[in-house]
């Protein structure tokens, strides 16, 4: 296949995207004579194939700047996903040439950088907290955490040590999905129907969290910020959580349960509806770790990424109300609230 003959056709060419990223991210990143090393907390979900992708002997930068070189397993008992799959990851990346840590403050002193890719979202923010002291910018996983004001919490602790974070699902930067927001055969996003699996609950999250996010992703990636309310509702086959924007267009996010999966959408614009891309890999989400970690720019706001987990909470809250509509901005307001200390127990005399 030939490339277009110029720029401008280049960019409104999908196919292209990739080739696209990856030329301004290998840019906008420095050169060093020696990699990033990054240490891993979390070895129970993503951190052998991101480190197998990081360590292939073919990966181009920003990719190839990158080098794990410790990890802490922190696996998960009561999850147990976690619990089945820690020995034999924590295995894997000894094989890759991690050096294995027996906690994180022994891990901190031997790296640049930190990935927080524990599967369970409930340390997390403890987990952040020992990096950013130690003032290690940090990427974490999802999701983020267990809760929307954990998420606030992370970051309040993140600005103090003046540290910077981020958090994506992979699926905002699949070309495909990505490549939407500007897809001449749409025009201007009036709406979309994101969908995906969200057979996959944690225990102690809200129900969209951890596979949720992705679908979700795709639906805020293709719509923008901006939704104001989210009603939810749940079936035997699916969730449906319907968004509406503050230009009033509406979005819904599909939460598969039963029969086929697949991650995807469909875009409704004013010149037309096209179907978004797929999921691409990982490789797209570790290049913008990689810029992160040389730059330490995040490449999405934190009132972006607070938004799509207020969608998600607040959907649970729709559903406990019968599918009511809720505010996301009250659910925002209420995560950034400080906690109200419990009164001390009365006297006795």
């Amino acid at each position: 296949m030939k490339p277009p003959a110029s720029p401008l056709t280049c960019a409104a060419d999908n196919r292209w995207l990739p080739c696209l990223l990856g030329c301004a991210l290998a840019a906008a990143i420095p050169a060093t004579a020696a990699p990033i090393k990054v240490g891993i907390i979390g070895l129970d979900a993503h951190a052998v194939p991101w480190t197998e992708i990081i360590h292939n002997p073919t990966a181009a930068p920003p990719v190839s700047n990158l080098r794990i070189a410790a990890a802490v397993p922190a696996p998960s008992p009561d999850i147990p996903f976690s619990r089945d799959h820690i020995e034999q990851n924590t295995a894997r990346m000894r094989a890759l040439g991690v050096e294995i840590c027996s906690s994180i403050d022994q891990m901190l002193p031997k790296v640049d950088a930190v990935m927080v890719l524990s599967i369970d979202g409930r340390p997390h923010p403890r987990q952040a907290r020992a990096a950013f002291a130690a003032r290690k910018p940090v990427f974490i996983d999802k999701p983020v955490a267990a809760s929307l004001a954990d998420i606030v919490q992370i970051d309040r602790d993140a600005k103090a040590a003046g540290t910077p974070w981020f958090s994506n699902s992979s699926l905002r930067y699949s070309a495909g999905i990505a490549g939407m927001t500007r897809d001449p055969r749409v025009g201007r996003v009036l709406g979309c129907d994101a969908y995906g699996n969200n057979v996959s609950i944690l225990p102690g999250h809200p129900s969209l969290f951890y596979y949720g996010i992705h679908g979700c992703e795709i639906l805020f990636t293709i719509m923008g910020p901006g939704c104001r309310t989210v009603s939810r509702v749940h079936g035997d086959a699916a969730d449906l959580a319907v968004g509406t924007w503050a230009d009033g267009r509406m979005g819904t996010f599909r939460g598969i349960l039963r029969g086929a999966t697949a991650f995807g959408a469909t875009v409704f614009g004013e010149k037309g509806i096209a179907p978004a891309g797929k999921f691409e890999g990982y490789e797209p989400l570790i290049a913008q770790i990689a810029t992160f970690f040389a730059t330490r720019q995040p490449p999405i706001s934190l009132e972006h990424t607070l938004e799509i987990y207020a969608f998600m909470e607040a959907a649970d809250e729709s559903l406990r109300r019968g599918g009511r509509p809720v505010s996301i901005p009250s659910v925002l307001n209420e995560a950034r609230a400080p906690s109200t200390p419990p009164e001390p127990p009365a006297q006795r005399h």
